[in-house]
């Protein structure tokens, strides 16, 4: 390939053999764009066949498609030799919408998206249009056959999708369902003439560059933490040291907050860069203030570009810091003042509107000392979005689908916020059972591969029902074990204290058993494993340890208390490695006892309010 000019059998055989047109740029020292010009002007494109889901005992109609690079060939019927493209033999006379959807689940990117995905389908469907789904993941329903009225299971690359679009000639392409692996897409499809339907791709961009997002904060006059970029080590340093450590250091346009660290002294910004990431103009560190014991929110809200509907609010139990898909958060807040609140949605609204957003928008907010810091904008489909609508009642990727094809909020009946009388707990699920060895210690790197929902009149009852969905449930009876860092220390006592007066003795580690002991508290002093035994983990193992509370800090901390959260693990002892979450599981055991839990149905949590988006 190297030495041979691109002709049109040498681009053949190329294709025949899988490479893209990215791969041949590389090889060939131009660009994807060029390649992609070289082909159009050959005349060199792929055709798509349907999966014979019959196995050819009878003909097969799914509308099931892969493309294939097919040497053309003589048909009795047709003297011209041409390949035989099948997509087209299912085309209805409706216009026709593409949806791409969110490829190979991992995590940070997992099947949240492909709810949106499938409800976008479904209402469009209602609204008269053909569905065309780009998808690539066998697991998911959106590539199921009979979900979309087509679907092309091909790579998401603006390769393929634009080989589909050439093909189909579609109303437009919807880019916001399938989190940040489409959302990547909007730009260049733009650039190459294709129209994105719902929010402009300029501005996504707008929401995803630093230096735009920050401008755009500036002219509204919102507040968000402290930051800088970096593209060299001696930058990142400089930037951490005005800033002020701790921080919390990224690679630039990650999902799942992978390769994220909060550090907390110029030597573990040091590491960081040398071991996790290689910081350079192309790929810049992002640096930002770590707002210590700041709650943080998450908003997801629906917009028609002049009205914006806040779906849910929903306040983090875990502190700021732990990233947003593995901390539990709950609808409605059940801890922030109303006058926070209503600031928040007003913040949100106004980002929706001078944003233009038209479909969904999710906002992470950080709330300290009473002000409210904006973290991130992300104009697309969350990941909390289903768990949203079955809290409210409402299908916001529904609703949502349908503002971007041109109908209002006014429209499908939604002129105001929906209210609930209940409470909504999201709490994340971990394989840490199913991978050994990984530290089960939350922090800004999402973890987290599924979610669970607890309902009840009251947030305590609500949490404890998610918590024993997530196989993490509160303990009724048995000895609470205590071992936190040094600042975590005035913080956990209020929560010892609470333990005490429900009947759960204390253990604790040497320097946290001292602390209680000295603010009036009786504690068993138990030994750290090298301290000699009896320790911790011979209670853990002999199943005397009904709870665990675990905090560190530094690295040195965390591998010293690794045993304590990997017996907990394999011995099934609940824990929770934030104050935070031990404040939860006291609330949820108060109430548990005082009134003990609903049991309803979804259904009837919501009976007489759901909201049936007309068509």
């Amino acid at each position: 390939l190297k030495r041979e000019p691109l002709n049109r059998e040498t681009l053949q055989r190329a294709k025949e053999m899988g490479f893209s047109d990215r791969n041949l740029a590389s090889i060939k020292s131009t660009t994807e764009s060029e390649i992609r010009a070289e082909r159009d002007r050959l005349g060199l494109w792929p055709v798509y066949k349907r999966v014979d889901t019959c196995a050819a005992e009878f003909e097969a109609y799914t509308p099931y498609l892969y493309s294939t690079y097919e040497r053309p060939f003589y048909n009795i019927k047709d003297p011209v030799p041409r390949a035989e493209c099948e997509a087209l033999a299912i085309t209805t006379p409706r216009p026709k919408v593409v949806i791409l959807g969110g490829g190979p689940n991992r995590i940070g990117q997992g099947i949240e998206f492909d709810y949106c995905c499938v409800h976008a389908v479904f209402a469009l469907k209602e609204l008269g249009y053909e569905t065309i789904m780009v998808n690539c993941n066998p697991e998911t329903v959106s590539t199921d056959y009979d979900t979309a009225d087509k679907l092309y299971f091909e790579p998401l690359t603006l390769e393929d999708v634009l080989s589909i679009i050439r093909k189909e000639n579609p109303l437009g392409v919807i880019v916001q369902f399938g989190g940040q692996t489409p959302l990547k897409l909007a730009v260049p499809l733009e650039r190459e003439g294709v129209r994105i339907l719902g929010t402009s791709p300029d501005a996504i961009d707008r929401a995803e560059d630093r230096e735009r997002f920050s401008a755009l904060l500036r002219k509204l006059g919102l507040r968000q933490p402290e930051n800088g970029t970096a593209t060299t080590e001696a930058e990142a340093l400089r930037i951490a040291s005005e800033i002020g450590y701790p921080v919390v250091v990224r690679p630039s346009y990650v999902l799942g907050g992978r390769a994220m660290e909060i550090v907390y002294d110029e030597e573990s910004l040091e590491r960081y860069i040398k071991e996790a990431v290689k910081a350079s103009p192309e790929h810049p560190i992002l640096i930002d203030k770590y707002l210590i014991d700041a709650v943080e929110v998450d908003v997801d809200a629906v917009s028609d570009g002049k009205r914006v509907i806040i779906g849910g609010v929903m306040e983090h139990i875990e502190e700021a810091g732990i990233h947003s898909g593995d901390s539990a958060c709950a609808i409605p807040p059940y801890s922030l003042p109303e006058t926070v609140v209503e600031e928040i949605k007003a913040q949100t609204r106004a980002l929706a509107l001078e944003l233009r957003v038209v479909g969904l928008m999710n906002v992470q907010f950080a709330v300290k000392d009473g002000q409210i810091y904006v973290l991130e904008v992300n104009p697309r489909a969350s990941r909390t979005v289903p768990f949203v609508s079955k809290a409210i009642g409402v299908p916001l990727a529904k609703v949502a689908a349908k503002l971007m094809v041109g109908k209002t909020l006014e429209e499908l009946g939604l002129t105001e916020d929906p209210q609930i009388e209940h409470v909504a707990v999201k709490e994340a699920v971990f394989p840490f059972d199913r991978f050994p060895g990984v530290d089960p210690l939350l922090g800004p790197e999402m973890k987290s591969t599924g979610e669970v929902m607890g309902l009840d009149l009251h947030f305590g009852i609500a949490y404890a029902k998610a918590e024993a969905s997530a196989k993490n449930k509160v303990p009724d009876t048995g000895k609470v074990f205590i071992s936190v860092r040094d600042e975590d220390k005035p913080k956990v006592l209020d929560v010892a204290r609470d333990f005490v007066r429900l009947g759960f003795p204390i253990v604790a580690t040497r320097g946290t058993a001292q602390f209680l002991s000295e603010h009036g508290l009786e504690v068993e002093t138990i030994n750290k494993l090298k301290e000699g035994r009896p320790n911790v983990v011979d209670l853990i193992k002999n199943q005397e340890i009904a709870f665990i509370i675990n905090t560190v800090e530094s690295a040195k901390a965390r591998k010293d208390s690794y045993y304590i959260r990997e017996s907990a693990l394999k011995y099934g002892v609940a824990y929770t490695t934030t104050i935070n979450g031990a404040r939860a599981v006291v609330r949820a055991l108060q109430e548990l006892r005082q009134r003990g839990p609903t049991i309803q149905s979804l259904q009837e949590y919501h009976q007489g309010k759901e909201v049936n988006v007309p068509s």
